[in-house]
Formats: structure tokens, sequence, C-alpha cells
């Protein structure tokens, strides 16, 4: 009767995890995910004790650090403005897609990529209104750019931020495996979008074109920036990640120039606590020796591949994850590697598939423009299955 009853919790949790919800209750991912985690040690699965040490508090710290840094970065005014300045270079619908599809991409490589499809999305709504334009095109773009650039460092999503805790890959050993995946990537996304929306391809200056000038705070700017790369230095030349993330932040929260509350509301605590769930609940399939069946199938590049595309859409990549790496060896780095690339490229294959998609649909409809499942389906089908195909290739 308890075993089924840990089955049934166990169960019941990742199909909320998968879902997104539970229904008739208000329970987003981060509170089924604490719930399942809680019954689980009530049913002496895990004791409490067990249930902390699970928790990986290299990957929560590397997390809320890279959190505050994104924060300090958007008030500071430096995303908006990049985005200006990418844009002042082109007058054309096909000019306007390169810039947000490499603008994007790029900086989602070293800025986590939910953040920069937050920023994103208003900016680009504003300005295809301003241009008369077409914004679903451009709302894909910026959804599909940010997945795949980001898969070219540790700190470009949060699935790469634990492979990197559980892996020991350097941060340069990283970004010189993955970096022309996530570029050939994006020019599969511009030739895609080419080919599915005949209007952007006009080289046609658009005379409408208004850029407002974003507000800057300077001394604010100044600061992060200097902060901001001496982060990526520290990247760059092996020190820690999670302790080096942890400093910059510390250091932007010394200041006299905005309050702590505005930079604390922008961190995502919603997905702090879903990952130290999972964590716990990783552990428990683990004990229950859930995973065993998938330890012959992730052995095979093609098999570890397939069953994290798959997963990622069922569970989401961060679960599908953690799940999976007790069956990597730390010194195995292809398998790690293509765990990186597999689980954010999933995320292009449906709407569901990754938050950053969620966020920019969600920002669109606030404003009143709606990106259909369908839609992003029709290209998000062949952008993943595209760019996983480039990945096999690639590693082999």
């Amino acid at each position: 009767m308890l075993k089924f009853a840990i089955y049934g919790v166990l169960g019941l949790t990742y199909l909320g995890l998968a879902l997104g919800y539970i229904p008739g209750l208000r329970m987003n991912r981060a509170t089924i995910a604490l719930v399942g985690s809680a019954f689980l040690i009530a049913l002496g699965v895990l004791t409490l004790q067990e249930a902390w040490l699970a928790i990986d508090a290299k990957t929560i710290v590397f997390l809320l650090s890279m959190m505050v840094v994104n924060a300090n970065l958007s008030y500071a005014g430096f995303f908006s403005k990049t985005l200006s300045v990418l844009l002042s270079i082109t007058r054309s619908p096909l000019g306007l897609l390169l810039a947000l599809t490499f603008g994007s991409g790029v900086l989602s490589a070293f800025f986590l990529n939910d953040t920069l499809a937050l920023v994103f999305t208003p900016l680009t709504l504003s300005l295809t209104q301003a241009l008369g334009l077409n914004p679903i095109p451009y709302l894909l773009a910026i959804a599909g750019a940010t997945n795949i650039g980001s898969v070219a460092t540790l700190s470009g999503n949060p699935q790469n931020i634990l492979i990197g805790s559980f892996s020991g890959i350097s941060y340069l050993d990283f970004l010189q495996a993955l970096t022309p995946i996530a570029i050939t990537g994006l020019v599969i996304q511009v030739a895609l979008l080419w080919l599915l929306y005949p209007d952007v391809r006009s080289n046609q200056p658009c005379q409408l074109l208004k850029i407002d000038n974003q507000r800057i705070f300077k001394p604010l700017f100044k600061k992060t920036v200097i902060i901001t790369t001496g982060l990526l230095i520290a990247f760059a030349i092996g020190l820690p990640l999670a302790e080096s993330a942890l400093v910059a932040a510390s250091l932007l929260l010394i200041t006299r120039r905005i309050k702590a509350q505005r930079i604390l509301k922008k961190v995502d605590w919603n997905l702090l606590v879903m990952f130290s769930g999972l964590f716990i609940l990783t552990k428990v399939t683990q004990k229950l020796n859930f995973l065993q069946p998938f330890t012959h199938v992730v052995k095979s590049d093609l098999g570890l591949l397939g069953i994290t595309t798959i997963m990622s859409n069922l569970i989401s990549n961060v679960p599908t994850v953690l799940l999976l790496q007790p069956l990597i060896a730390q010194d195995d780095t292809r398998s790690w590697l293509l765990l990186a690339a597999s689980s954010t490229l999933a995320g292009n294959l449906t709407l569901f598939g990754a938050v950053a998609n969620l966020i920019t649909v969600e920002a669109a409809a606030e404003l009143g423009y709606k990106l259909t499942f369908w839609e992003h389906l029709r290209f998000g089908v062949p952008l993943t299955l595209s760019t996983l195909v480039l990945v096999y290739l690639w590693v082999n």
C-alpha cells in the first residue's frame, strides 16, 4: 500500500510538471515540485536531511546570481540599448529579422535566455507596430533564437547551468564545442522564416522606422557593464562559475542608485523553488531505481539524443537533465554536450517546449497579439529536426 502511494505521488507530480498545472487546482510547476517532494518525504522515501543534501547548492547559487546580474542589466537599459544599436543598422524587414535573430541569439549565449525573451518581446512588438509589419515571424525569431543561442555557453540557460555543475566541463571548452551549432542553427532559422513568411524577404528600407530613445541610467549602466565584463572574463579563464557569479551579483547589490526590492522582484523565485523540488524528485527516482531501463539507451548517441528530445517535450528540459544526469559518467564529455544541445534545441519543437516560448507568447498576448500553437508548430518542427540532425552529425 505504501509503495502504491509513493508511486502514485511521484507519477502525479511528473504529470503535473508535464502539464504545467493540476486540473482543478491553482498550482504551477514550482508548487507541484515542492508539494510532491514534501509528500515523498512524509512517506519516508527520503529524510529531510537527505532531501536537503539532494539540492545542488552550486546550481541554485549560480542561477540566483545570474538573475541578479540580468536584473541590473535590464534596469540599466543594457538590453534595450543593445537592441536599438542593432536596429539602427538596418531599415528593411529582412535586415530586422537578421538583427533580431543574431542579436538575441548572441546575447542569450551569455545571459539567461528567459530574460532576453521577456525583454525583447515588447520591444519587438513596438518596433513592428511602428513599421506596419506582421509581428509573428519576428516573435518566432525571438523565441527560436533565444533557445538556439543559449546552446553555446554554460550560462545561456538553466539546463546548461546544471550540466556545468555535474560535468565539470570548462566554460571555454563548452563554448568551443557548441558555438558552431548555435551559429548554424541561427542561419537555419533565418532561412526557414524566409521560406515561411514572404513578407520578411524584402530588402527595401521601411520609411516609417522609428526607434525611441531608451532611457539609460549612465552610472548604473557603466558599473553593471564593467562588473558583467569581469564576470565573463572570470568564466573564460576558468574560475568557478557559481562563486564568480555570486561575487558579481554581490557587487551589483552594493548600490545607492536602485532599491534592493526592485532587483529582488526580478528574481524568478518560482524557478529556484522548482529547481529545489526537482533535485529532490530526482533523488527519489534514483533511490527507487526507475532509471534502470534508460541505462542502455543513453549509451548510444542516437539513443541519448532521442530520449532527451522526447522527455524534454513531455516534462520540460530541466527535469529531463536532472533525471538523465546520473546515467552519464562525469568524464563523458561527448554525452554531456549531446544532452545540453538536445535538451535545449528540443525546446523549439512546440510552443510548450521551453519557458522562453511561453514568455514570448504571454508577453505578446498582453499587448494584443496572438501566437498560436499551430503557427509555432509549423516553424518549430522543421527547425528542431534540422538542428538536432546537425548536433548528431557534429558530435560524430
